[in-house]
């Protein structure tokens, strides 16, 4: 498997959106290569997706990564992840700017090791620097893979935090 053969594109429907959920699934368990925190229902993933359209990256039909496009209105659409977006609001850093978070980020693991994850932030930033400043995210301190592979494309610390379930290291990506 080569990434020649991948398609770094938006969601382009409900298929789409069920292999997201199925990769979600497979890495919902804690594992030091990495891991998701926030199982979504196929419902919160189209809303997600109406308001702007996430990230995947596709070998032939089938989902091998994905990135999670939330803007600010998509906080009240999972209220575990509220409190984050309030944090986000309170932050010096993005006040006044324009902001959006990624909701998660997940490469297949087959397809890890190969610059998937680099490119899911590429497209990002391709299609969404006009429009945000910033983009930002919660990684759990517990997971050290994610948080050197964020680092690695351009993200920053801007906050860390404890709440009842884990640490958590805020950070964001400058867009423009």
């Amino acid at each position: 498997m080569t990434t020649s053969s991948i398609e770094i594109d938006v969601v382009k429907g409900d298929d789409d959106l069920e292999r997201i959920l199925a990769l979600q699934r497979r890495n919902l368990t804690f594992s030091e290569d990495g891991f998701v925190t926030v199982h979504h229902t196929f419902d919160v993933l189209s809303a997600f997706h109406a308001l702007m359209p996430s990230v995947v990256a596709r070998h032939q039909r089938d989902v091998v990564g994905y990135a999670l496009s939330m803007p600010r209105q998509a906080s009240r659409l999972v209220p575990v992840l509220a409190p984050m977006f309030e944090r986000l609001e309170a932050l010096a850093i993005l006040a006044a700017q324009r902001w959006y978070v990624m909701g998660q980020i997940c490469v297949d693991e087959a397809w890890r090791g190969q610059g998937l994850f680099d490119k899911l932030y590429e497209e990002h930033r391709r299609r969404y620097a006009g429009q945000f400043d910033w983009l930002a995210t919660e990684i759990a301190v517990r997971n050290p893979r994610s948080r050197k592979a964020h680092a690695r494309v351009g993200f920053v610390e801007i906050d860390r935090y404890r709440d009842a379930t884990d640490e958590w290291s805020v950070v964001a990506l400058r867009l423009g």
